[in-house]
């Protein structure tokens, strides 16, 4: 009876470790290796060949760099000016937010164009509405992430 209790204390031990050296391997991906990835995943649904796949993940992850390098900016703490009213800095934050988007919008005119040289417009199609539904996937799956994180403390 003995034997048995150590042998079961043992193995109880042992899958604990391996439980702590797998949770610490596993590593949060880059925002390079997450773009990588979603342009390898879009790829494979797509059923592009080897060369296209490549020249699909490059521009995919550069076209991802330029939309990172546009990131909202948080402000830093507004300086309280006693001459802008409330209107007048929401009309500011207004046309801030038109201008960014009008931004992503060019960008994305501009990689329509490069993916047009490789991919059919079925292909781009198919594209944008695979990154969608991941980038849905990501946000839902960052909103329940929080709310956990929040109990825990």
């Amino acid at each position: 009876m003995s034997n048995s209790i150590k042998t079961w204390m043992m193995t109880a031990i042992m899958a604990i470790c391996c439980l702590t050296a797998a949770a610490q391997a596993k590593q949060r991906l880059s925002r390079e290796q997450l773009a990588e990835r979603q342009a390898r995943h879009i790829a494979q649904k797509l059923a592009l060949d080897d060369k296209t796949t490549k020249l699909f993940t490059d521009t995919y992850c550069q076209y991802q760099k330029e939309v990172w390098a546009l990131g909202p900016k948080k402000e830093k703490k507004p300086e309280t000016n006693a001459a802008e009213s409330g209107e007048e800095k929401s009309e500011r934050q207004i046309k801030a937010q038109f201008a960014h988007s009008q931004k992503i919008l060019d960008l994305r005119q501009k990689y329509y164009g490069i993916y047009s040289t490789f991919l059919t417009q079925k292909q781009i199609q198919q594209a944008y509405q695979l990154e969608r539904q991941m980038m849905r996937r990501l946000a839902n799956r960052q909103t329940v992430r929080k709310p956990q994180k929040r109990n825990l403390r």
